[in-house]
């Protein structure tokens, strides 16, 4: 009997330990997939408003239309919230996610500490580009292409973070875990809640764009 417990015990490890390297496996390629996605757009976006200075009268690449343009942002006070362009803060940031991915893919282990810290920036990544979509919809009335990319990629690394290193331990290992553990059924769930609240609010505030 007690050689039967002890293999379903050893059982009920290998099983968790191959659900939580599948876990960190599935978060690394995120971050390196929606890093690069988001490092991508802020170099763009960094490019147009590079070429918009040098040459204000210039038509820019993401100037599609009046109600889908990224050059008239630029000139905002939200573009420049911290009194320098915000997609220097993208071009810089998002390095983090595509080198932590691969460190991960390589097999590098990092301490709770580390996720903590990991898991707050992509947190306030996620906070900062919900209050610029907020900004874009409800006060300036315009969408930027490249930032609808950039939002893209920051939305689902924080949930996947967040849930991942909960799941895993990196907050504790009673509560928190927990919570992690049932939540990660719906992470995918959680991750189209947050577009579709996207979707549906830009959808509602910009109707002549989806009108035939």
């Amino acid at each position: 009997m007690a050689i039967e417990n002890s293999t379903v015990d050893d059982s009920k490890t290998n099983s968790r330990v191959k659900g939580d390297t599948q876990s960190w496996l599935s978060l690394s390629i995120l971050l390196v997939i929606a890093g690069s996605a988001g490092w991508l757009a802020s170099a763009a976006l960094l490019i147009e408003r590079i070429r918009s200075l040098q040459n204000p009268q210039l038509e820019l690449a993401c100037d599609i239309s009046p109600f889908v343009s990224c050059g008239a942002l630029f000139n905002r006070w939200q573009a420049s919230l911290f009194g320098f362009p915000n997609p220097v803060i993208g071009v810089a940031g998002f390095i983090a996610p595509i080198v932590l991915g691969l460190g991960l893919i390589a097999g590098a282990k990092f301490a709770p500490w580390f996720w903590r810290f990991i898991v707050l920036g992509l947190f306030g990544s996620w906070g900062f580009v919900m209050w610029l979509f907020a900004q874009s919809t409800f006060v300036i009335g315009v969408l930027c292409p490249y930032c609808l990319v950039v939002w893209a990629a920051a939305i689902p690394m924080w949930w996947a973070g967040f849930v991942f290193t909960l799941a895993n331990g990196q907050w504790g290992i009673g509560a928190t875990r927990k919570l992690g553990l049932a939540l990660r059924p719906y992470l995918l769930a959680l991750v189209m809640a947050n577009f579709a609240l996207l979707i549906v609010t830009i959808i509602v505030r910009f109707p002549y764009l989806f009108a035939l």
